[in-house]
């Protein structure tokens, strides 16, 4: 952020008694964020909503020292400005500052000292009714030499980013849900077995746990994992318990299908199995939901685990396998981009031929739901500003919902990308089967699971509804 301000000082001979200056601060969340993380002052009573709405103010306070800190702020850039210094503060704190609140801060010079140029000054906080909040009176060595500049304050924007605050509302979605039940293949490492029974404990999921029963019950007992609300069905490798949970799902046991510390091939070899396998007359493909803390919506990024190398047959049901998602999430009309490595149509690259197709095939119907333009590079799928340079008139540039992407490969770069160096929450599911299935990395931890049950929950529920629909309701 870059700031121009006009600082002009007060030198002690200019200063008389009773002189003053004011200042108002309004106090956002943020704030209290941001003075938590400066000072290290983690207590509960101040940054902990749950605990606050349990203490005596019923609701988040400011640090006390907040509003310290903005008499100093006053006494530094106002007056008497630039050049002084704080020698000796006495505060006293009358009543809690909560977020909204508007404080007026209030410093008036009460005596001077020739001796030293020291000058003592009242301060005052009140907030937006009146009230004191802090009072007390600051010792300073006012400044002896004139200071009068445009002064340039160039200071970083700051954003707050709680992937745990991302991850609550997440989960706020499948409030009020009937738990899915989920069969969970393989889950023999901590973050595989952690992230079904985290979802368990907050409603999301009914888990069964299918692999060795005794290797499972181990890990849980060596990571203080309590699993004895949830059922656990034998196996005797994963290459059975990826057979076992397939069934469970065949059987109409569980709704869904979780990826635990097998491979994924173990997983979908069973999955795609013609006998006894999840297959329908869809391409199965995979996509990732993120959340994004620069991004202002959902986005959803398709195939970047399942599909390498995707013909624009293949392609067609990516596409609808993720608009349909986009539905169970709750975007009416999703905007679809699809990505290459620029937006005109190049003979030469694959990619931008595709995109044509596809949007062709859409304007004629043979994709249905959502709102398709490409080819499209990522900067013009995901800032307005950057297809407006480049003169792209388009419904879907800049707000893109989903993107399609060319290949398995350039997929999982975007994927991880904004998973590790953009901080995005970040949840996996397969498509295109006869349920939803999580899909996660090995690597994965477990909130990025507990995210992908969420979705697969979404999933499910829509499911539910769309069955439920006369046949002629679509």
């Amino acid at each position: 952020m870059h700031n121009e301000r006009y600082l002009v000082n007060k030198t002690y001979d200019e200063i008389k008694v009773g002189d003053s200056s004011t200042l108002q601060r309004t106090l956002k969340p943020e704030d209290v964020k941001i003075f938590a993380i400066m000072t290290g002052d983690v207590n509960p009573a101040v940054i902990d909503p749950s605990f606050s709405n349990s203490g005596m103010f019923r609701e988040v306070i400011a640090h006390g020292m907040w509003s310290g800190s903005l008499i100093s702020t006053v006494l530094g850039t106002q007056f008497p400005g630039p050049g002084t210094i704080l020698v000796d503060q006495s505060l006293h704190f009358s009543r809690p500052v909560t977020i909204g609140d508007t404080i007026t801060i209030t410093v008036t010079a009460k005596q001077k000292f020739d001796h030293n140029q020291h000058i003592l000054f009242d301060c005052s906080c009140v907030n937006q009714e009146g009230l004191q909040v802090v009072r007390g009176t600051a010792e300073v060595l006012a400044p002896s030499e004139k200071i009068e500049r445009l002064q340039q304050v160039n200071l970083p924007d700051i954003r707050i980013d709680d992937k745990h605050e991302r991850l609550g509302r997440l989960l706020a979605r499948v409030k009020g849900l009937p738990p899915v039940v989920i069969a969970v293949a393989h889950p023999c490492d901590r973050e595989s077995l952690r992230g079904p029974v985290l979802a368990f404990q907050a409603g999301v999921i009914e888990p069964i746990l299918v692999g060795p029963e005794e290797k499972i019950r181990s890990l849980a007992a060596e990571n203080d994992l309590d699993i004895s609300g949830i059922r656990v069905v034998n196996a005797a490798h994963s290459h059975d318990s990826a057979a076992i949970a397939v069934s469970l799902v065949r059987n109409g046991d569980a709704e869904a299908l979780m990826k635990g510390s097998l491979h994924t091939d173990e997983l979908l070899g069973e999955v795609i199995n013609r006998a006894n396998g999840l297959r329908t007359s869809r391409r199965i493909s995979h996509v990732f939901v993120m959340d994004v803390p620069t991004y202002p919506r959902q986005l959803l990024i398709t195939d970047a685990a399942v599909n390498i190398a995707p013909t624009l047959e293949d392609k067609v049901d990516i596409t609808q396998n993720a608009i349909e998602l986009g539905h169970a999430l709750g975007i009416i009309e999703p905007k679809v981009a699809i990505l290459s490595a620029v937006e005109t149509v190049n003979p030469k690259i694959q990619s931008t031929l595709d995109a044509a197709a596809l949007c062709k095939m859409a304007d004629r119907g043979q994709i249905k739901g959502g709102l398709l333009d490409g080819p499209l590079a990522f900067d013009n799928a995901v800032s307005i500003v950057a297809a407006k340079t480049k003169g792209i008139k388009s419904a879907v540039a800049g707000q893109a919902d989903i993107m399609v992407v060319p290949d398995l490969e350039s997929g999982n770069m975007v994927a991880k990308q904004l998973e590790y160096l953009a901080n995005a929450l970040t949840a996996g599911i397969v498509l295109g089967t006869r349920c939803p299935i999580v899909l996660t990395s090995r690597a994965d931890t477990a909130e990025t699971r507990i995210a992908s049950c969420v979705i697969a929950s979404l999933v499910a529920e829509y499911k539910r509804k769309q069955a439920a629909l006369p046949a002629t309701g679509h």
